[in-house]
């Protein structure tokens, strides 16, 4: 492994391009205890929380979302979903798997999707009542009315169709909406392969190279996957039971 290797730091971070499924399936495996289902004939990835309510699917099909997160309707909420396009940095869907297996629970349970680019001076979008970065290359906006609505992000720009799309239904939990509204308005540079920065929107991002140790590279997942780990607390130990007292022979 040579010593150090070249990485390319991307900001906008919603415009670095889709990156590795893996830093999103491999923890929710490994850390989180979800389930896999695998059929080698069949391009997808299916993965399933411990209690069951939840599904991720990934599937590589051009004309619908690639990644796409079913809860079921339990005793406690509805049903909801959620989708990502093919192009979402993982880092972003990182953000909303990362507060859904936590198992501390939202901070903030009616949390304001908006409140994160508010915070980081985004504009009002013209014409609406969503929000618009400041580069004009992402627009977040709430849909529909109270019964059934949607969280719209639009990633892309104005030369181009859009690069990608994320919707949550209505009754996705905002703190989870949160997190992606709080990840997208995070200005912290992502890193890329150089050879892999996607060139549709170039012309809107900063890009510069740097040689980092190649062990940094390498690790990164592992030590993501372990710091995850570290919020279950391990179950107690087992305690033995008492041994019985073994009865005496009568002489």
């Amino acid at each position: 492994m040579p010593v150090t290797v070249e990485q390319a730091f991307v900001a906008p971070r919603h415009l670095a391009g889709g990156g590795d499924p893996g830093w999103i399936t491999v923890p929710l495996h490994r850390a989180c205890g979800w389930s896999y289902g695998h059929d080698p004939l069949m391009p997808r990835v299916l993965l399933t929380s411990p209690d069951q309510l939840t599904q991720l699917r990934i599937a590589p099909d051009p004309d619908d979302p690639w990644w796409i997160i079913l809860h079921a309707r339990d005793a406690d909420q509805r049903g909801w979903a959620a989708t990502f396009g093919a192009r979402t940095p993982v880092e972003i869907i990182a953000a909303f798997t990362d507060a859904l297996t936590d198992p501390a629970g939202p901070a903030t349970p009616a949390a304001d999707p908006y409140a994160p680019l508010h915070k980081a001076e985004w504009n009002t979008a013209r014409d609406t009542e969503g929000l618009v970065s400041p580069d004009g290359t992402a627009r977040v906006e709430r849909l529909g009315t109270a019964d059934s609505d949607l969280w719209l992000i639009e990633i892309g720009v104005t030369e181009h169709p859009p690069i990608w799309r994320a919707h949550f239904t209505g009754s996705t939990p905002a703190h989870l909406v949160t997190a992606v509204t709080r990840s997208l308005a995070n200005q912290t540079p992502v890193t890329r392969d150089p050879s892999k920065i996607p060139g549709l929107a170039r012309d809107h991002m900063s890009v510069s190279t740097h040689r980092v140790p190649a062990a940094h590279i390498a690790f990164a997942l592992e030590r993501r996957t372990t710091l995850l780990a570290a919020r279950h607390p391990a179950p107690p130990a087992a305690v033995p039971p008492p041994h019985a007292a073994t009865p005496r022979r009568p002489r």
